[in-house]
């Protein structure tokens, strides 16, 4: 009984499982405040497709964060990857699959540049990739803006709008692509060199420099794999939405970062994993939509998401002087 008793307290101490009893916590409220609005399957399914595109975005963060690194970016490569991606498939024109994939790659490619530039600038020029990153946040929304003109571009084939809010046996098609996504990244991430090195980097970049471990090309891939999936979300967005929703994706490099650190990713680095992303993600969704739902004021879920970050921080900073001391 006493291995028993041992054994759930590991198990209750561990971070993600916190946060997935905090995530059920804060479903529970919501469904007893609107039982006829929340606990719903159409609510369900509106909640899924919306972590979809943050969990590409955050799977890529996830990546980077463990390196003791940031992206800020995401958000505006993700409009500005919609954006390339719209304007390839409007000028291909047509209805068809190869209209499709044009602007898929036309997507990735422009998250991939994006992503190499920041890495380049991260590993090579040493410079901080908070300052790097906010910068290309808002280079990438300018060029977005300068291309559009500051209005959506609509011209988005009907099969892939039809993708974007299909179901496969009632789970959301978005659902099941983002699911794929992090279940490979994962096995990347967990089973494989590329994440190991990740690992190493994030422990301390110093001796894994010494040990061997391509340190700059290590982190350049990252930062490319991070604009890759922004790039990914960005024609997921597409797909959803069927516009480019350039104004539509202002909060969204603040909720990747607190689904992250929510999930037991370290900011300090060397520490995380795809299950607690995963996890992570569900809190600032859910708590957005709990607060829809219940009619308040669309700016307090910024003041939520906020405060739930800085709590995320601050117990994060708790647990690392906890292995410290």
């Amino acid at each position: 009984m006493g291995d028993l008793r041992a054994a759930a307290a590991r198990f209750l101490a561990r971070p993600t499982t916190t946060m997935l009893l905090v995530l059920a916590g804060i479903a529970l409220v919501f469904s007893a405040l609107a039982p006829s609005a929340f606990p719903t399957l159409d609510n369900a399914r509106n909640i899924t497709s919306d972590v979809s595109i943050l969990l590409v975005l955050a799977v890529g963060a996830t990546f980077v964060i463990i390196t003791a690194g940031i992206d800020l970016s995401v958000g505006s490569v993700l409009v500005f990857s919609a954006v390339v991606g719209a304007k390839a498939m409007e000028g291909v024109g047509g209805e068809h699959l190869g209209t499709v994939l044009v602007g898929l790659a036309a997507a990735l490619a422009s998250g991939i540049a994006w992503g190499t530039l920041n890495g380049v600038l991260v590993a090579k020029a040493k410079i901080p990739s908070f300052v790097v990153t906010l910068g290309t946040l808002g280079a990438a929304y300018g060029l977005a803006l300068i291309i559009t003109g500051g209005i959506d571009v609509r011209a988005v084939p009907p099969g892939l709008v039809d993708f974007g809010n299909g179901r496969v046996l009632g789970i959301p098609e978005l659902a099941l692509a983002a699911a794929a996504v992090t279940v490979v990244a994962g096995v990347v991430l967990s089973m494989t060199v590329f994440g190991r090195h990740t690992y190493a980097i994030g422990a301390s970049a110093e001796s894994a420099r010494r040990s061997g471990i391509a340190v700059d090309r290590q982190l350049i891939s990252i930062y490319a794999l991070a604009g890759m999936l922004a790039g990914l979300g960005g024609f997921l967005s597409l797909a959803r939405f069927g516009t480019t929703t350039v104004a539509g994706h202002t909060t969204d490099n603040l909720q990747v970062i607190t689904a992250v650190v929510i999930g037991g990713t370290s900011l300090f680095g060397g520490t995380g994993w795809m299950l607690g992303t995963t996890i992570g993600v569900f809190i600032p969704i859910v708590l957005a939509n709990g607060f829809i739902v219940q009619g308040v004021v669309p700016y307090w879920q910024y003041v939520a998401v906020g405060a739930v970050l800085v709590l995320a921080v601050y117990l994060d900073q708790r647990r690392r002087a906890r292995r410290l001391g």
